[in-house]
């Protein structure tokens, strides 16, 4: 299942850039991945040749263009398993989607003293919209606390999990990589009642999603993640939520009549789609599920594994115990990022010193400032990879990494 990376790279104009006399290396794509020239290709043909407002006009560019957005939705349907298209709502990102429940699904179904369960793994996303709730409702918040090895410690999950509304969990950690057992959680969470939201943000780009076979009830996920566009996202819900759910925004696409009594909803997934949509971003995502569907998830994910284990095992030859490492020990148990950290050296330090040899790697805490707290670190650096990077990329990095030990040893 090895990927051609030379191949794979060289879709991607950007690559071809130079950082003074130095390649670049790519290595954030947990933050946001880059573009290959078929989506870029995708929005521009769209631009050039059939834009216009979609479901509105019945003249022919109008009708193409609804028919290209919509051939989107579908894409993205079948990529993460889903039933049926109109289970797929757009949104401007996964934060939004996360949002987009909060503030329909939970708002109309959760009061005080109701008990929505999250994890010490969680994105600012899936966190601030549910102190939000608490503060506005009186919800309760509970916590799955990690291991040592920052896995989630589901030694108590029965007890976190009685009574509760909703689960709402991450299914991989952008800090540790940490892949969870969604299909387990979900298990468990229904068995106490509880619907299941998951952000899919970091394992749609690494590892094949299925919703169906996680047994979710929403799942949120962006397209930058998956080598699309910025300012697109999805979320997908069971059919007969999403027909309960009340609309998150007003106007546009989202009504099928108003009066000066009132108004009544567009059917789903417009229902939540409210004014003019991100509709050549949507044909840009449709591309990117292309894109990687001709690569193959499952070789994706064996890639992904690849390069970690790789990693892992460089920087630990390399730098010992002077380099701490954050997540689960073994590659088959996370995801395609490396976040990591000099006891002695800040590392927004250590990033802009490998930037100066073109090595992009993230620092800071990654939206995640709970679990900082928890590792007890105010940030750390972050190396993520992608169907672009492969070995080389990972050797220049940690000689990136030992030119900034050395240069802040002086």
């Amino acid at each position: 299942m090895s990927l051609d990376v030379a191949a794979i790279r060289a879709d991607f104009p950007i690559l071809e850039r130079r950082i003074g006399d130095h390649r670049l290396v790519y290595l954030d794509s947990a933050s946001s991945a880059q573009k290959p020239q078929v989506v870029l290709d995708a929005m521009d043909r769209l631009y050039a040749t059939s834009y216009a407002n979609v479901h509105r006009g019945v003249y022919a560019i109008a009708e193409e263009a609804t028919a290209e957005f919509e051939a989107a939705r579908a894409k993205v349907a079948r990529f993460v398993g889903a039933p049926e298209a109109r289970e797929v709502v757009f949104t401007r990102n996964a934060t939004e989607a996360i949002n987009l429940v909060a503030h329909t699904w939970a708002r109309a179904n959760l009061g005080a003293g109701d008990v929505v369960v999250l994890s010490h793994l969680e994105h600012h996303a899936n966190v601030v919209p549910w102190h939000q709730l608490a503060a506005e409702r009186g919800i309760e918040l509970r916590w799955i606390p990690l291991t040592d090895d920052h896995r989630l410690d589901l030694t108590g999950l029965d007890a976190l999990l009685d009574g509760a509304a909703l689960l709402s969990v991450t299914a991989m950690s952008n800090v540790t990589g940490t892949i969870v057992d969604v299909p387990a959680l979900a298990a468990a969470a229904h068995a106490a009642g509880a619907r299941v939201l998951v952000d899919a943000c970091q394992s749609v780009a690494q590892v094949p999603v299925d919703v169906t076979a996680w047994d979710a009830d929403f799942v949120a996920f962006s397209s930058h993640k998956i080598y699309g566009p910025a300012g697109i996202g999805a979320l997908w819900a069971r059919a007969e939520l999403l027909e309960a759910m009340p609309p998150f925004l007003g106007g546009g696409e989202m009504i099928r009549d108003v009066t000066t009594e009132g108004f009544t909803t567009n059917d789903i997934p417009w229902k939540f789609e409210a004014g003019t949509p991100a509709i050549a971003e949507a044909v840009g995502m449709g591309a990117a599920v292309d894109y990687l569907t001709a690569i193959g998830m499952d070789a994706v994910r064996a890639h992904e594994r690849d390069l970690t284990a790789y990693a892992l095992a460089a920087l630990r030859d390399r730098f010992g115990d002077r380099l701490r490492i954050f997540g689960p020990p073994d590659a088959d148990d996370r995801g395609g990022v490396v976040s990591f950290l000099f006891d002695d050296i800040h590392a927004h330090d250590v990033s802009q010193v490998v930037d100066e040899v073109g090595v992009c790697v993230r620092a800071g805490h990654h939206c995640a400032k709970p679990l900082m707290r928890i590792l007890g670190v105010p940030a750390t650096s972050r190396a993520s990879f992608g169907v672009y990077n492969d070995r080389d990329d990972v050797d220049v990095l940690v000689e990136a990494l030992g030119r900034a030990e050395a240069f802040f040893a002086l």
